[in-house]
C-alpha cells in the first residue's frame, strides 16, 4: 500500500486545530462523535452507527491510520509515529452484514444528477471487512463490533517488511483490538490493535533489530474523524507556488477546461475579522514537539518550528502559528494534535513531513512530522571532524553541540513546512536562503585560513517562506476571489528562483539553480570554496577529532565526511554542464523562457570539476594512513560500517579506495548519460557549445594522460571503466556511445605503446582488456563495478525507494 509522505522530506480538526491538553474521555462518554461500547473481556468494541441515509450509508468518516510503535530500521520505514493513508470510510448495509468501505473521492463527474452518478459508478470503491451485526435500534441505528477492521493490515506493514524479507504476512492468531485503547473526543475516536507479522525469512533488518525476528509486532493507531464541514476556502494549485497537492479527476467539466482538478494542501485559517489587514484567527495552528525528543533536542525543535510565527505574521495572520512542548499525558496520535514525532532508529535515516488530509478538498486535518534521531548525531560527527572535539559544549562559535542544534532547528522548520503544505525548493541556497525548505549544507567559511562555522545555519525563514505561506494562507478582502489574488502574488514572486525535487533531487537533472546541500550563487565558485576547506580540514585532520577516550578506529568515521566534503558541490556543478535555466511558469506571466547555461560557464564548470580528479586532490596524506589503520573490536556497529571506506583486509586503511571513491563521485556526475545528451544535443544546435568529444578528451587528458603514480593511476582506470559502463548504459544515446567507443579505442592504441616499468604494466594491461571486448565485459561484471561510496544523505543507496512514495 502507497503511503503519501513529504520529505529530506498536515490541519488540526477544523473546532481543534488548537485542542488544548485535556483528560481523555473514556468510551461513552457524552457529546461524542458516535456511541462506542467496549465489552474488554470478550475483546468487542461496539460501534453504534446512524441509521442510513438515503444512499444507504450509515456514517461516513474521515479514517486515519498510524504507528505507535515502530521497526527502527532506516531502510525499511516503519517508524513511531509515521501516518497510513487517510480515507474516506463508509458503513453500508448489505443484508445481515456492514460493509465497510473506502470510496474514492478522486474521480467525479460534475453536473445533474444521472452526470454524478456516472462519474462515480465509472471506478471502483474498496470493501475493507464485513461485519457482523450486533445489534438494531428502533430508530435505525446498528451496532458493531469494528475489533476485525482493527486488525487489517491498513498501513501496508507487510508490504514493506517484504521490502527486506520474504514471506512476511498477518498473523490473525497472534493480533487482536485493544479495547482498552478507546478514546472518545466529540470529533474523532481512537483507538488501536496489535498486530503481529510472521515469515520464515525476515531478511537483514528485521533480523538486527526484533527480538524474535519471524514474529514482529505492532501496536497500530486507528482514528475515525468527523467530515470537515463547510466553509474551508480551497486554493488553486499554482506551479509557481510551491505545495503539495491533492488531485482529482472532474469528467464533468465544460469542453475547453481541463479534466485534471488540482487543489493546493492547507490547514483552515481563518481571520477573526476578514476585512481587516491584520486579525487574529479563529483556531490557530499549533505544532507539539513530542517529550521523547531529550533535551536540549526539545527545545530547539520547538524554537526552530516557530521560526513559521514570522512569515504568518507577515501574512496578516496575527498568533497564526505556534510550536509547543506536548503536555504530559496528551496523545501524539490523538489526532487533534500536530505532532513533530522524535524516532529512533538503529541507522540514520530521513526526517519526513506529511500529516492527514482530506482528500475531498486538500484541507490538512492533523500535521505529522518524523525527525530521526542519529541525523543530528550525524552532524556532530561532520562537525568534530571539521574543527575538532575539543570545542564541544564550550559555547564558541565552532563548537559542535552549538552548531548541531542550530542544525535541528533548522531541519524542524523544514519538516514542519512540509506538514503546512510546502514543497522543497532547493534553489534557496542560490539566492542566499531564501527558504527553510531547500537541503542546507553548512556554510563553512574560511577566516585567516581557519575553518568558521558562526554562520552555519540561518536562524530562521527566508523571502521565499513569507512568500508561500501568504500564497497559500493569506487572506483577501471579502469579495475578492482568493485564487486571482493567489495568482497576484505568484507573478509578484517571480524573481524568487524556484526548483522543487522534479528538477532538483537527481545529480543529472538540468537545472543549474535546483542542487541539494549546496550554498552559494554560483556553484563553480561554491566548489572552489569547499575544495579549500576540506584541504584545510584534512592538513588539521587528527586525534583532536575524538573525545578523550574514544576509539582510535572512529578516526575512519570522522575522515569520510572530511574526505567527501565536496560531495554536494559536484553534483551542483556538474548540472551546469548540458544545464537549462527553465523556471515554472503559466501563459501570460513573462517569466524569462528555457535556455542553456551560457557556453563560458559551462566550460568553468568542467575545468572545476576536472581540478577534483588531480592525484593532489585525491592522495591521502601519508601522514594519515597509519593512524586510519588502528584496529576495531567489541560489538558489531552497522552505522560505523556503514560510513567508513573499505580497508585493506581487516583494519589496514587502503588510501588508494578513498582516492578511487571520490574519483566516482565526479565521473557519475560528468559522464551521467542524460547530461551527455543534453550536452550532445546543445552542441549540436550550435557549435560554441561545450561537446561530447571536447569533453571526453578534456577527461582523458586531465585523468589517464597526467597520471604519475599509484593514485593517477586508480583515477585513470576509474575514468575508463566509467567511460565504458556509460557507453554500454540503456540510457546513453547511441551518437554518444558512438563517441565514448571511439575514445576508448584510440586509448587502447596508445596504451600499447607504453614504457616500462609499473606505469607500462599498468597500460598495457589496460590496453588488453579494452582491446578485448570478452574482457571488458568481465571487468564491468565484476562486483562492486564501481567503489561503494559512504552514504552521505541519511540512507544512501536505498533512498530512491523512499521518494517513490512522494505524492
Amino acid at each position: 500500500m502507497k503511503r503519501k509522505i513529504l520529505i529530506g522530506t498536515g490541519c488540526a480538526l477544523l473546532a481543534l486545530a488548537a485542542a488544548p491538553a485535556v483528560a481523555q474521555q473514556p468510551a461513552g462518554g457524552g457529546g461524542a462523535l458516535m456511541p462506542v461500547r467496549v465489552v474488554a473481556a470478550e475483546g468487542r468494541i461496539l460501534m453504534t452507527l446512524p441509521p442510513p441515509d438515503r444512499d444507504g450509508v450509515s456514517g461516513r468518516y474521515l479514517y486515519a491510520s498510524a504507528l505507535r510503535t515502530g521497526l527502527g530500521s532506516a531502510d525499511l520505514r516503519l517508524d513511531r509515529g509515521m501516518l497510513g493513508g487517510e480515507q474516506i470510510l463508509a458503513f453500508r448495509r448489505i443484508g445481515k452484514k456492514i460493509a465497510v468501505t473506502f470510496e474514492n473521492p478522486r474521480f467525479k463527474a460534475s453536473g445533474d444528477a444521472g452526470v454524478q452518478a456516472g462519474g462515480r459508478d465509472s471506478f471502483p470503491f474498496s470493501t475493507i471487512v464485513m461485519l457482523d451485526i450486533a445489534g438494531t435500534g428502533p430508530d435505525g441505528t446498528t451496532t458493531v463490533d469494528i475489533a476485525p477492521f482493527l486488525t487489517r493490515d491498513l498501513v501496508g506493514i507487510a508490504d514493506t517488511l517484504n521490502q527486506g524479507g520474504k514471506g512476511f504476512r498477518l498473523a490473525e492468531t497472534l493480533s487482536a483490538a485493544d479495547p482498552s485503547s478507546v478514546k472518545i473526543f466529540p470529533d474523532n475516536v481512537e483507538m488501536e490493535a496489535l498486530q503481529t507479522y510472521t515469515s520464515d525469512a525476515p531478511g537483514r533488518d528485521v533480523s538486527a533489530i526484533a527480538s524474535e525476528p519471524k514474529q514482529v509486532s505492532f501496536i497500530v493507531h486507528h482514528s475515525f474523524i468527523r467530515l470537515p464541514g463547510p466553509g474551508f476556502q480551497t486554493r488553486k494549485f499554482d506551479v509557481r507556488a510551491g505545495s503539495f497537492v491533492t488531485q482529482h479527476y472532474d469528467y464533468g467539466t465544460p469542453l475547453g477546461e481541463p479534466v485534471v482538478e488540482q487543489l493546493a494542501n492547507h490547514f483552515r485559517l481563518e481571520k477573526v475579522d476578514p476585512s481587516a489587514a491584520r486579525s487574529r484567527v479563529k483556531k490557530p495552528i499549533i505544532f507539539y514537539i513530542d517529550r521523547a525528543a531529550p533535551e536540549p533536542i526539545r527545545t530547539a525543535l520547538m524554537e526552530g518550528v516557530n521560526y513559521w510565527r514570522t512569515a504568518f505574521d507577515k501574512a496578516g495572520l496575527i498568533d497564526a502559528f505556534e510550536a509547543r512542548i506536548l503536555p504530559e499525558g496528551a496523545d501524539p496520535l490523538d489526532v487533534r494534535y500536530s505532532m513533530v514525532n522524535w524516532s529512533n532508529r538503529l541507522t540514520r535515516g530521513w526526517s519526513y513531513g506529511g500529516g492527514i488530509t482530506d482528500p475531498r478538498t486538500g484541507e490538512i486535518i492533523k500535521g505529522n512530522v518524523v525527525i530521526g534521531a542519529l541525523r543530528v548525531r550525524q552532524d556532530m560527527i561532520i562537525f568534530e571532524g571539521l574543527v575538532g572535539a575539543d570545542q564541544d559544549n564550550k559555547g564558541g562559535p565552532n563548537d559542535p553541540v552549538r552548531v548541531s542544534l542550530d542544525r535541528i532547528r533548522q531541519l524542524g522548520a523544514h519538516e514542519v513546512g512540509h506538514a503546512l503544505g510546502f514543497m522543497h525548493n532547493f534553489a534557496g541556497s542560490i539566492q542566499d536562503r531564501t527558504t527553510v525548505m531547500d537541503y542546507p549544507p553548512p556554510r563553512i567559511k574560511l577566516t585567516n585560513g581557519k575553518i568558521d562555522l558562526s554562520d552555519a545555519y540561518a536562524k530562521g525563514g527566508g523571502p521565499w517562506d513569507d512568500f508561500t505561506v501568504d500564497w497559500l494562507y493569506g487572506q483577501p478582502k471579502p469579495g475578492e476571489d482568493p485564487d486571482v489574488a493567489a495568482r497576484r502574488k505568484a507573478l509578484a514572486a517571480k524573481d524568487l528562483l524556484f526548483i522543487t525535487d522534479v528538477d532538483g533531487r537527481a545529480p543529472d537533472t538540468p537545472s543549474p539553480w535546483g542542487s541539494m546541500w549546496d550554498d552559494g550563487a554560483d556553484p563553480v565558485d561554491a566548489l572552489g570554496h569547499m575544495m579549500a576547506v576540506r584541504k584545510v580540514a584534512l592538513a588539521n585532520f587528527g586525534t583532536a577529532v575524538l573525545q578523550p577516550n574514544e576509539a582510535l578506529s572512529n578516526l575512519r568515521r570522522k575522515f569520510v565526511p572530511v574526505w567527501l566534503l565536496h560531495r554536494y558541490n559536484i553534483d551542483a556543478t556538474g548540472k551546469l554542464i548540458g544545464g537549462i535555466d527553465y523556471r515554472y511558469a503559466v501563459n501570460g506571466d513573462n517569466h524569462p523562457p528555457a535556455q542553456p547555461v551560457p557556453a563560458a560557464r559551462q566550460m568553468a564548470a568542467l575545468d572545476a570539476l576536472l581540478a577534483t580528479l588531480s592525484a593532489d586532490a585525491l592522495t591521502v596524506p601519508d601522514r594519515l594512513v597509519m593512524p586510519l589503520s588502528a584496529a576495531v573490536n567489541g560489538g558489531r556497529d552497522l552505522q560505523y560500517n556503514l560510513e567508513v571506506f573499505q580497508n585493506a583486509s581487516a583494519s589496514a586503511f587502503d588510501p588508494l579506495v578513498a582516492a578511487d571513491a571520490a574519483a566516482q563521485m565526479t565521473l557519475d556526475s560528468l559522464l551521467a548519460p542524460a547530461r551527455l545528451t543534453r550536452v550532445y544535443e546543445q552542441h549540436r544546435r550550435d557549435p560554441a557549445y561545450l561537446g561530447v568529444d571536447r569533453l571526453l578528451d578534456r577527461l582523458l587528458a586531465a585523468t589517464v594522460d597526467a597520471r604519475k603514480d599509484a593514485v593517477g593511476r586508480r583515477i585513470a582506470f576509474r575514468t575508463i571503466l566509467t567511460m565504458a559502463r556509460t557507453a554500454r548504459d540503456n540510457d546513453t544515446s547511441v551518437d554518444v556511445a558512438a563517441l565514448i567507443n571511439d575514445r576508448l579505442r584510440g586509448l587502447a592504441d596508445r596504451l600499447k605503446a607504453a614504457g616500462t616499468g609499473e606505469d607500462g604494466a599498468w597500460a598495457r594491461s589496460v590496453a588488453q582488456i579494452l582491446s578485448n571486448d570478452g574482457a571488458l565485459t568481465r571487468e564491468l561484471a565484476k562486483r562492486p563495478a564501481a567503489p561503494a561510496i559512504p552514504p552521505g544523505m541519511p540512507i544512501g543507496s536505498s533512498e530512491s525507494d523512499w521518494f517513490d512514495d512522494v505524492m
